[in-house]
């Protein structure tokens, strides 16, 4: 099925994208990321090394970025300066990279994105030529708002980060996807395969994920049960499923030519 993703320009296969924290090490890292199918992953500059840390294991050679699409992001940031500086940082190091995922946390409890400082960021980023991937809250009005600034992607919450509590709102997935023109990524929340299938079949363009994968007892089996899920959910809501009505007002199949019924 010839059904690509497209963000900031450019084509990808899968509409799952992978965070690559909270794995024991690099090498579950991979297999994990191998068995998602996945071709964005995201990573932590704050707390991954991608070679600002000389000498120690990179991310780079587990996951090396001729083979994946690289998603800086700044988790851990609860400033607009502190994530501007800390983008400007990944580009140096990613040798000009462009596409970025920005979000800016609220308090470090909940890790409610701080909406009024990512608004602030974003302008910033967006004016200095960065391709934005942005999570916010599930808020219609601040994402278009975030749409209107440049961002070439909105990442509402379906949840709290970490908690895989799964959508708690799908009305306001709807509202955002019934007004945006870029693509809208589930970002935070997810906790196993019929929450990410159940974003799709809503009409997300993907969804983004971490801890779901890596905190699962199988980090590598899981990964591979969101894939499926992905691709499933996507495929059932191309196809259009039937609507939902209290019961069936007329048999499912013809009842004319029945043995003993006259026709």
């Amino acid at each position: 099925m010839n059904d690509p993703l497209v963000i900031g320009g450019k084509s990808y296969n899968s509409r799952l994208l992978i965070g690559t924290g909270k794995y024991k090490d690099f090498d579950e890292t991979r297999r994990a990321v191998e068995a998602s199918g996945a071709q964005i992953v995201t990573v932590a500059i704050r707390r991954t090394n991608i070679g600002q840390n000389a000498g120690e294991p990179s991310l780079l050679d587990a996951l090396p970025p001729s083979k994946y699409t690289y998603l800086p992001n700044t988790a851990g940031c609860y400033s607009a300066d502190d994530a501007v500086r800390t983008l400007r940082l990944a580009r140096e190091l990613l040798d000009g990279h462009e596409l970025v995922k920005l979000e800016v946390l609220g308090d470090p409890k909940s890790l409610f994105p701080n909406m009024m400082e990512t608004l602030k960021a974003a302008e910033t980023l967006v004016k200095e030529g960065f391709k934005v991937m942005v999570y916010c809250s599930d808020d219609p009005i601040l994402a278009k708002r975030l749409e209107e600034i440049g961002c070439v992607a909105v990442m509402p919450l379906a949840s709290l980060i970490g908690s895989g509590m799964g959508i708690l709102n799908p009305w306001n997935l709807q509202l955002i996807l019934e007004n945006a023109k870029v693509p809208v990524i589930v970002d935070a929340g997810v906790g196993t395969a019929s929450d990410a299938a159940i974003a799709m079949e809503l009409g997300c363009d993907g969804v983004l994920m971490n801890t779901a994968v890596a905190a699962a007892k199988n980090p590598v089996l899981m990964a591979q049960a969101m894939r499926k899920a992905v691709e499933a959910g996507r495929e059932a809501y191309l196809a259009g499923r039937m609507p939902k009505k209290l019961y069936a007002a007329a048999p499912s199949s013809p009842t004319t030519g029945i043995i003993g019924k006259a026709a």
